[in-house]
């Protein structure tokens, strides 16, 4: 199984199918369950916001999948929305009763395959009382690499106070903490009938990330590793006008590049040509991460991806991409 964050380590051995690089870690693939899909459905997510379908997922085909890329291991999780769908799910106890049975099933994959296959855990945000006592189970008794949360859980983001006892928790561990975007709040305002992916997961992340970097949480919780998905989103944009506030109106000094480093990023989606170096530019590129997005993505995406990765020119000090990003892994992640 995958180890525990924060522990140097050295990535996944090998090489990629034709001998371009060290293997991957992923640290964002998703996988879906039956019962997951039901509850789901019946909750009213019949087009998961705003996706034209739910995608297929199986243990065979995500292995294929990354035989195919040259990822060693993948470390699953449940996309958006989570596990807690609010009244239309009934509320607290059936989030829980969900987040409990996906987690034993993930579980069960990597004890099946436990060199291919790590987990971070569901929590039934907004539940905080459920939420802690899920990410106790999962990191103590499951063996979970970390946990993931959604940007938001009902308009409650990451910095909110009231996740504190959750965040003691996480912290305590030394947790790693996927923050996957969702549908902002008043999402039907914005979206204008668009799927959510296509912008709004990108700000709602980026507006995650920034409530935490300008928040106390990052000193008060200091050993939580926060990971945030598709390059920041918009974040490396926002880099200098966050600085500008700071400095003009916040009345604090210039620090968001130092915040911002703070984080970890994986880079799903479209890394290139501008996604990547533009966050890079920001933050460095000791903290960025492989992420697949797979089941959501599909193989094509998935391989054009890559395809992209291979071709850009080898950031300083590294032989590819596929090098840093995976001695980046390393640095989170180890095997035991």
């Amino acid at each position: 199984m995958m180890g525990t964050a924060g522990c140097a380590g050295e990535p996944a051995g090998g090489t990629t199918p034709d001998g371009g690089g060290a293997e991957l870690v992923d640290v964002h693939a998703h996988f879906l369950t039956d019962a997951y899909l039901a509850a789901a459905t019946a909750a009213g997510h019949r087009t998961p916001d705003g996706m034209p379908a739910w995608p297929r997922w199986d243990v065979d085909s995500h292995l294929a999948l990354m035989d195919a890329s040259g990822i060693a291991t993948s470390i699953l999780s449940i996309s958006s929305p989570g596990v807690h769908f609010g009244a239309t799910g009934g509320g607290d106890e059936p989030a829980r009763r969900l987040a409990r049975q996906v987690n034993e099933f993930a579980a069960g994959v990597v004890a099946a395959h436990p060199t291919r296959f790590g987990q971070f855990a569901a929590l039934p945000l907004p539940d905080v009382a459920g939420a802690v006592a899920e990410a106790v189970y999962a990191l103590d008794e499951l063996g979970a690499n970390g946990v993931v949360v959604l940007s938001h859980a009902g308009g409650v983001y990451p910095a909110d106070p009231v996740l504190d006892p959750l965040l003691e928790e996480l912290n305590r561990r030394a947790a790693v903490v996927l923050v996957h975007p969702t549908s902002p709040p008043h999402w039907e305002a914005v979206a204008r009938g668009r799927p959510r992916p296509l912008m709004e997961f990108l700000f709602d992340g980026a507006r995650a990330a920034v409530d935490l970097a300008l928040s106390d949480r990052l000193t008060r919780f200091p050993d939580i590793h926060w990971v945030f998905t598709h390059g920041g989103g918009v974040l490396p944009l926002l880099a200098d006008r966050i600085d500008l506030f700071l400095a003009h109106v916040g009345g604090g000094a210039p620090r968001s590049r130092d915040l911002m480093s703070r984080f970890w990023y994986d880079c799903a989606g479209t890394p290139f040509p501008l996604q990547l170096p533009a966050l890079a530019a920001v933050v460095g590129t000791e903290r960025l991460l492989y992420g697949s997005d797979f089941c959501f993505t599909p193989p094509a995406a998935v391989a054009a991806q890559l395809a992209s990765l291979d071709a850009a020119p080898a950031p300083e000090g590294s032989v590819s991409w596929r090098d840093l990003l995976a001695r980046n892994a390393g640095r989170l992640v180890r095997s035991e």
